[in-house]
């Protein structure tokens, strides 16, 4: 009978270890929940001082705090960041540190990849909360691995209603958000397969359930985003339809300041809400594609486009109207007016790119950090990208899986949203959306101005 006991115990045992190593490779979360969360935090605890003091994170104590530690016959030790608060995550943990004087948050920056061997953890950022306070982000495993966007996103919105988008999951376990009213004007490179189409169909279906008008612009023929033209107000397939539609957004866009001229006021959201007109989202597919040229008389066109984008990228902030810019390289060796128009999209994404020319063009002027970081995104991890913008901070990001049939249901189930701009009635698209034989969808070309 013993031993029938004995080898219940052992293969609960073995059962038991087997089972948390197979929630550490298929169910990341749970593991961390049992059994990363515990030894993490005892370590912690354990060796905070210890490691602060090698890692250069300790300064000497004040005069007056050593002679205290003297007089009490207790020794006098360098003195680490105050541990403020300590908050467990589904992903990680995060520890709020006061700084000590003579520390300044590059200081924890610069050790930040010694304190993650250290306590154990898969990553560390550091974030500055406010003055003297900083928020080590600590993650138990790779929550880029395998991407589970949050249960309860964007709670509050910091933007107010709308215009706010999660798109992927940052390195640090948070939602990396797309808020528009905060970065109007962003550019999104990568090479094919890396996921850049992955990222700009999160953005569409995301969008789609908002108040806000879609313009797609994809010269590819519309093999990009042809499929949610149900939910778009205006749509170019051609570089001679995109320069029509690029006129009629410039229209619009002095229309609207005359709008704002009228009521004395110099943002669009500051205009009454009955008098407020829609914002409006460009998404241009492949930037390329509007700036190269086959023959010289195409020039005239080419120039025509460019103008117009960068006169949108320099003022339609104000009016409510944003650019989605994609492509797999921006540089000037495309032309005129590419680098200028480059300089005015603050928000920058970029995927894993074939060269290193192509990842300082989006982010040599954010953070050289970051553009190392981008020439390190392995060609197995589609939607891994560096997202940063015009302040220096980046993260490494990572979209969750989105297929065309689901953003293209996305934009059916919320056709009846699609608003109808007068100025853009040209370039509506003329059809609606119907299931074909083979399950498909059939779409017809987008009308030009011209016809």
């Amino acid at each position: 009978m013993s031993d029938l006991v004995t080898a219940a115990e052992v293969a609960g045992v073995l059962s038991a270890a087997g089972g948390l190593g197979y929630a550490k490779v298929r169910a990341p979360r749970v593991w961390w929940s049992l059994v990363g969360l515990p030894v993490t935090r005892v370590r912690f605890s354990l060796t905070y001082q210890s490691t602060m003091d090698v890692c250069g994170l300790t300064v000497q104590p004040s005069r007056a705090r050593a002679a205290l530690l003297r007089a009490t016959r207790q020794e006098v030790v360098p003195v680490a960041p105050r541990v403020h608060r300590v908050r467990p995550t589904a992903t990680g943990i995060r520890v709020t540190l006061r700084l000590t004087a003579g520390l300044e948050p590059a200081d924890v920056v610069s050790a930040s990849a010694r304190l993650r061997h250290a306590f154990g953890v898969y990553s560390v950022a550091v974030a500055e909360t406010k003055p003297g306070f900083i928020e080590l982000r600590m993650t138990g495993y790779d929550v880029l691995r395998r991407v589970q966007m949050p249960r309860r996103l964007l709670r509050p919105l910091r933007s107010g209603p709308g215009l706010v988008v999660p798109v992927a999951l940052r390195e640090d376990g948070g939602v990396y958000t797309r808020d528009y009213r905060a970065v109007p004007h962003s550019l999104t490179l990568g090479a094919n397969q890396s996921g850049k189409s992955m990222y700009q169909r999160n953005l569409i279906k995301g969008l789609a359930s908002q108040d806000v008008a879609l313009v797609g612009i994809d010269c590819k023929r519309g093999v990009e985003q042809g499929r949610f033209t149900s939910r778009f107000s205006g749509f170019a397939t051609t570089p001679e339809d995109a320069a029509g539609l690029m006129d009629a957004l410039v229209g619009e866009m002095e229309d609207r300041f005359d709008l704002l001229s009228l009521h004395q006021v110099s943002d669009l959201w500051e205009l009454p809400d009955d008098a407020r007109p829609v914002p409006i989202v460009i998404l241009v597919d492949e930037v390329a594609e509007l700036f190269l040229t086959s023959a010289k008389a195409d020039e005239e066109r080419r120039d025509r486009i460019v103008k117009q984008m960068i006169r949108l990228a320099q003022m339609a902030r104000a009016v409510g109207i944003y650019l989605e810019v994609c492509g797999q390289r921006f540089g000037s060796e495309l032309g005129r007016g590419a680098t200028m128009l480059r300089a005015q999209l603050t928000g920058r994404v970029c995927h894993r790119v074939n060269d290193k020319q192509t990842a300082e063009m989006a982010l040599s002027d954010i953070s050289p950090e970051a553009m190392v970081a981008a020439t390190q995104i392995r060609p197995d991890r589609p939607g891994l990208a560096v997202a940063g913008d015009a302040s220096g901070g980046w993260s490494r990001i990572r979209t969750p899986k989105v297929t065309t049939d689901e953003t293209a249901a996305a934009c059916q189930r919320y056709a009846d949203l699609t608003p109808d701009l007068p100025a853009l009635a040209a370039f509506r698209p003329a059809v609606v959306l119907a299931d074909s034989p083979g399950g498909a969808l059939t779409l017809a070309k987008a009308r030009s101005v011209t016809e």
